[in-house]
C-alpha cells in the first residue's frame, strides 16, 4: 500500500508540474520571438541603409521604394572620388586619442572614488555627472571664443581635448562601478607585499576589470566617433571628421541618397568592427555587478 501511495503521489506531482513546465516553455518561446522581432526592427534601418548604398540615385529616390534592383557600385566610387580618407583619419585620431586619455584619467579617478574613497566622494561624483547636464549649445559660444583666441580652430587636437572632457564623467562613473567589484583583500595583500599605487593598478586592478575597461573604451570611442555638434562648428577642411563628410552630400542641388548611404555605411564600419572585436569583453563588462 505504501508503494502504491508513493507512485500515486509521484504521478500527481508530475501531472501538476507538467502544465507549469509547458506554460513556462510557451512563455519563453513568446519572449524569444518578441526579442527577435525587436532586434530585426532595430536592424531594419541599418539594412536599408546598406541596401540603398548599392542602388542608383533614381532607384534610391523612387516612391514607393524599389526592393528589386540591379546592384551598382557608383555610390561607393563617388564617395572615394570625394576623398573620404582624410575625414576617416581625423575621426580615428580624435576618437582613439581621446579614448586613451579618458581611460588614463578615469582609472585613477575611479580608484580614488571607490577603493580609496576621498573625502566627500559623493559630492565629487555629483560634480562629475552634473557636467553632462549642461546642453552643448550653451557651452558652444565660450568654447568657440576660447578656441579662436588660442588659434586652435580647425585643429584635430582641439577635438581630442573636447572629446576627452565630454566622455570623462561617464567613464569615471563606469570605472567606479567596475572597481567596486574588486575584492578589498587583493588590494590589502598587494600593499603588504610592498606594491605602490601604480603597480597595484597595473598588475592587480587592470587585469580584473579588463572587461569593464573594454566596455568603457568602446562606449567612449562610439560617442567620439559619432559626435557632430562641436565638429561642425569648430572644424572646416583640415580637421573635419566623418560626420562632417556626410553632411557634404546634402546640397542645394538635392539629397544624393545613394551616395549618402554608401558613405554612411563606410563610416559605420569602424564602429561595427570595434564592437565585433570587443563583443565578449563588452558583454562581460556591462554585466559586471549585475548579479550579487
Amino acid at each position: 500500500m505504501t508503494a502504491l501511495r508513493q507512485r500515486a503521489a509521484g504521478a500527481t506531482r508530475r501531472s501538476t508540474a507538467s502544465p507549469a513546465r509547458r506554460s513556462a516553455g510557451l512563455t519563453g518561446a513568446v519572449w524569444t520571438v518578441l526579442a527577435w522581432l525587436a532586434g530585426l526592427l532595430f536592424f531594419l534601418p541599418v539594412f536599408w541603409m546598406v541596401l540603398t548604398g548599392f542602388k542608383r540615385e533614381v532607384d534610391a529616390a523612387s516612391n514607393p521604394p524599389s526592393w528589386f534592383f540591379t546592384p551598382v557600385l557608383d555610390g561607393y566610387r563617388q564617395v572615394f572620388d570625394r576623398d573620404i580618407a582624410p575625414y576617416l583619419l581625423n575621426s580615428v585620431m580624435a576618437s582613439v586619442m581621446s579614448t586613451l586619455l579618458v581611460l588614463l584619467l578615469a582609472t585613477p579617478a575611479a580608484y580614488a572614488l571607490s577603493i580609496r574613497p576621498v573625502a566627500k566622494w559623493r559630492d565629487v561624483l555629483f560634480f562629475f555627472i552634473s557636467t553632462k547636464m549642461l546642453p552643448m549649445v550653451a557651452a558652444l559660444l565660450p568654447i568657440y571664443l576660447l578656441v579662436k583666441e588660442l588659434g586652435m580652430l580647425d585643429n584635430i587636437w582641439t577635438m581630442v581635448v573636447l572629446y576627452t572632457a565630454m566622455n570623462l564623467p561617464l567613464a569615471v562613473w563606469m570605472m567606479r562601478s567596475f572597481l567596486l567589484e574588486v575584492p578589498p583583500a587583493l588590494i590589502e595583500a598587494a600593499a603588504m607585499d610592498g606594491a605602490n599605487l601604480i603597480v597595484t593598478i597595473r598588475r592587480i586592478l587592470l587585469p580584473i576589470v579588463a572587461p569593464g575597461l573594454a566596455a568603457t573604451a568602446l562606449i567612449c570611442f562610439i560617442f567620439s566617433w559619432n559626435e557632430f555638434f562641436f565638429a561642425v562648428n569648430l572644424t572646416a577642411t583640415r580637421a573635419g571628421t566623418s560626420p562632417i563628410f556626410l553632411v557634404g552630400f546634402i546640397t542645394s542641388e538635392g539629397l544624393f541618397l545613394a551616395r549618402l548611404c554608401a558613405a554612411a555605411t563606410i563610416v559605420s564600419l569602424p564602429v561595427v568592427l570595434a564592437g565585433w572585436i570587443a563583443q565578449k569583453q563588452l558583454v562581460r563588462g556591462l554585466s559586471m555587478g549585475a548579479v550579487k
